[in-house]
């Protein structure tokens, strides 16, 4: 099962209210039935399934519909406020596609177009693994299955190959090493006949990326860009200010210098940063 949430207005990003006349989850029919206790409605039964806030198709907002879990619920006389966090790792899914598996949801007789509050007997997970999947972006030039075996201790550096940087590289495979964590660049490893898809491969196996903006090298630009996208943490570095991309430039990254004491606070700084990832 799993509630269907729709409102006029959208639902925010934790917390929204709806009124209790428009809460249809009556305790007169077998599945309403299930979430009273002793005639009330109780709040602990409600949050043991998954909710899918709906803007009301016509409504004010986007028509993207997310998936949430609710993690508490306040029952007054007139409303009810409901809390939650939205599960940013599913797709949204648009009112459009919800409509053309009304009967398959059990979206009921006023589907999207009707602000309300409902519990529809269906697999939410089941419904969106078969019907999502269909549409899953995939790239053309590379393949990202290595992401489907993470190592939570791997640090994969993004930087361009050249002498001047590998005083940079070894201070960068020291810091790691000392916390107890392990490092990677593209140089290290031949597996498949194209660069790419080695490079690619230890972007997505890994925990954390680190790209090195020096120099505008476009390349490092691209990776960053594949690690933002698969959803890596990726920490910019650079030597100037200026060889930060101006799309970048709301992101923090860390400055250095490349002489020993910069490289040195460099080391401190990154490692720093790791364990906050890490939560150590």
């Amino acid at each position: 099962m799993f509630h269907l949430l729709v409102a006029y207005h959208g639902w925010p990003a934790n917390a929204g209210v709806i009124s209790t006349s428009r809460t249809y989850i009556r305790n007169d029919d077998p599945i309403g039935n299930s979430f009273f206790t002793n005639g009330q409605l109780d709040a602990i039964k409600l949050k043991a399934y998954p909710a899918l806030l709906v803007t009301e198709t016509g409504g004010n907002g986007p028509q993207f519909a997310k998936v949430a879990y609710i993690t508490h619920v306040t029952i007054g006389q007139l409303d009810i406020s409901i809390q939650y966090v939205i599960d940013n790792a599913v797709f949204p899914i648009s009112n459009a596609e919800l409509e053309g598996h009304r009967v398959e949801l059990g979206l009921g007789r006023y589907g999207l177009s009707h602000t309300c509050w409902t519990v529809c007997d269906v697999d939410l997970f089941k419904f969106l693994l078969l019907n999502q999947q269909k549409r899953a972006v995939s790239p053309k030039v590379f393949s990202l299955e290595a992401a489907y075996s993470q190592d939570e201790n791997l640090v994969s550096i993004m930087m361009p190959f050249s002498a001047e940087l590998n005083p940079v590289y070894v201070a960068l495979q020291r810091a790691i090493a000392d916390i107890g964590l392990s490092c990677v660049r593209a140089d290290d490893i031949w597996e498949h006949h194209t660069i790419i898809q080695d490079v690619v491969n230890i972007i997505a196996r890994a925990k954390v990326v680190i790209c090195d903006c020096s120099g505008k090298n476009p390349n490092v630009f691209y990776e960053a860009g594949i690690a933002h996208a698969i959803g890596k943490e990726v920490i910019l570095i650079t030597q100037s200010e200026q060889d930060i991309p101006f799309d970048l430039r709301h992101l923090r990254y860390i400055r250095y210098l490349s002489n020993g004491e910069g490289l040195e606070n460099l080391s401190t700084t990154l490692q720093a940063k790791l364990r906050s990832i890490r939560g150590w």
